[in-house]
């Protein structure tokens, strides 16, 4: 009789990591600052932060912060907060503190896991976030007092067995935060459920196995960074953990030593990878690319193309409510290079008017999505959630109105536009900045473009352009040509202005709101 153990169907999140550990123990899961850990090792460990937390008073429903850079500590606390049967809820390390405080207070954490030289120490015992009761300190030192925990010694003395499980896939699993672009960040609810569908449904058609090995320089807090972590620990690869993208080359060094097969990026990633020299580098083992929190224009997926061959390009749309929402199968990527594809496996999506009336192909619209991965709403938010959540058409569900422009065409492939209130309107006409900035993008020599609406006393609003350019020659004139060459003529930017860089979000998403 075989001793093979066989584990229970996956659902829970932390699943992932304790059905794997049972079948490969001894595989390397994650590979971080140069160290690396076997999925037992990060299981047991998990397990002991667990019973930490439970003798700390984490009960079912808790709240647990995780103030962490991208750090095997992270990840060892997002599975130890769930086998705990609490939520974990991670945010960014380079948040402020009043930010901070704030996202703290919101979501009533008990318990924030954080860096021992932060200034952690002085917030977890000022009273100023009322729910928290325990802080647990990556290299932090013994504290006099006692609501503040030296990560290695409270670890230590714990067992490695994982504490007894109450949790059902109903209950919540995180809250992600919104980066906050319209006002105070927002908790999106994803419950166990929503996290085993959706990350079952990007492994299916990304087609990974074991021997995948991915590498993540996206931080952990951003929805797209936690799922690389979550995915890749539950189809049994290993992860590459970094801490950014900062160094461009020593990341495709990386790539190169660790035989790196999917790398998942943001279109300011991208653009600079498309201007570097690749040739130094033995990149053959990359097997996919994908791309989401921003559609790549087509200019930049045929540079990429022609920089990967040996891979597989993905360009994907989702926002933080949902996961993932589309996905376009790299076999269209010549005949549709702008679109980003179809509804994941299992889900539904489509374009309403303003009536609610589903629109046909060629008309513009917002997105609406219908599955397992639309969130629960946002935490303590019941307007907001009422408003971005409303009922489905298939009796007792909700469905997500994703505030998203978009356009079908014939075969029900998606088409971005441009965010709802994005959209600018110039002398009576909409104008969508996406469909600028693809524009400007195509141009030779410009690497990142950006498009705003501005106050003007004529047009209502002018559009202005934001260019990053590799070329020193491009002037605005040319850019002007270019556009007029391209656009309707109300389309055209008015205003244009040459950059070194443009700002990023967290998440390496262009900021916007800092643009003027």
């Amino acid at each position: 009789m075989s001793d093979t153990i066989i584990p229970g169907p996956v659902t829970l999140v932390q699943d992932f990591i304790e059905h794997t550990a049972r079948r490969l123990p001894g595989k390397i899961a994650l590979v971080s600052s140069g160290v690396r850990f076997t999925y037992g090792e990060l299981d047991a460990r998990a397990n002991q932060l667990a019973n930490a937390l439970v003798g700390l008073g984490v009960r079912r429903g808790d709240r647990v912060a995780v103030f962490l850079n991208n750090s095997v500590e992270a990840i060892v606390g997002i599975f130890a907060i769930l086998k705990a049967g609490g939520v974990f809820v991670v945010i960014n390390s380079t948040t402020k503190q009043n930010k901070l405080q704030y996202i703290l207070n919101d979501c009533g954490a008990v318990v924030v896991i954080a860096e021992g030289r932060s200034f952690i120490p002085a917030l977890a015992t000022s009273g100023d976030v009322i729910s928290l009761r325990s802080a647990i300190l990556v290299g932090g030192e013994n504290f006099s007092d006692s609501r503040l925990h030296p990560w290695d010694a409270l670890l230590d003395r714990q067992a490695t067995s994982a504490p007894a499980r109450h949790n059902i896939d109903l209950d919540l699993a995180c809250l992600i935060y919104t980066s906050g672009t319209t006002g105070e960040p927002k908790g999106v609810m994803s419950d166990h459920g929503n996290v085993v569908f959706a990350s079952g449904s990007i492994i299916h058609y990304l087609q990974n196995r074991e021997d995948d090995i991915v590498l993540n320089v996206l931080p952990v807090s951003f929805d797209y960074g936690l799922y690389q972590v979550l995915m890749t620990f539950r189809f049994g690869g290993t992860l590459i953990l970094e801490k950014s993208f900062a160094f461009p080359a020593a990341i495709l060094k990386l790539m190169e030593q660790e035989r790196v097969t999917g790398f998942p990026g943001v279109p300011t990633m991208f653009a600079v990878l498309s201007k570097m020299d690749l040739k130094p580098f033995d990149l053959s083992s990359l097997r996919y690319i994908t791309n989401t929190a921003a559609a790549l224009p087509s200019s930049h997926i045929q540079e990429l193309r022609a920089k990967f061959p040996m891979a597989q390009l993905f360009s994907m749309y989702g926002l933080t409510e949902t996961k993932r929402t589309l996905y376009l199968p790299p076999s269209f990527l010549d005949d549709k290079p702008d679109s980003v594809g179809i509804p994941i496996p299992g889900t539904e999506a489509w374009v309403e008017d303003e009536s609610g009336r589903r629109l046909p192909p060629g008309e513009v619209g917002e997105l609406v999505v219908r599955g397992r991965h639309v969130m629960r709403g946002y935490w303590r938010a019941p307007e907001l959630t009422a408003k971005r959540y409303r009922p489905g058409p298939m009796g007792d569900e909700r469905v997500c109105y994703s505030g998203d422009l978009f356009r079908t065409d014939e075969e029900g492939f998606f088409y971005f536009v441009g965010r709802k209130d994005d959209i600018i309107k110039s002398r009576g006409e909409k104008v969508a900045p996406k469909e600028v900035e693809t524009v400007l993008c195509a141009l030779p020599g410009v690497r990142q473009a950006a498009v705003i609406g501005v106050a003007d006393p004529i047009l209502g609003q002018a559009v202005k352009a934001f260019v990053v350019t590799d070329d020193p020659s491009l002037n605005t004139n040319r850019v002007l040509a270019h556009c007029k060459a391209n656009l309707e003529e109300f389309m055209v930017p008015k205003l244009v202005e040459f950059h070194d860089s443009l700002p990023l979000s967290p998440n390496g998403k262009i900021d916007k709101k800092e643009l003027n």
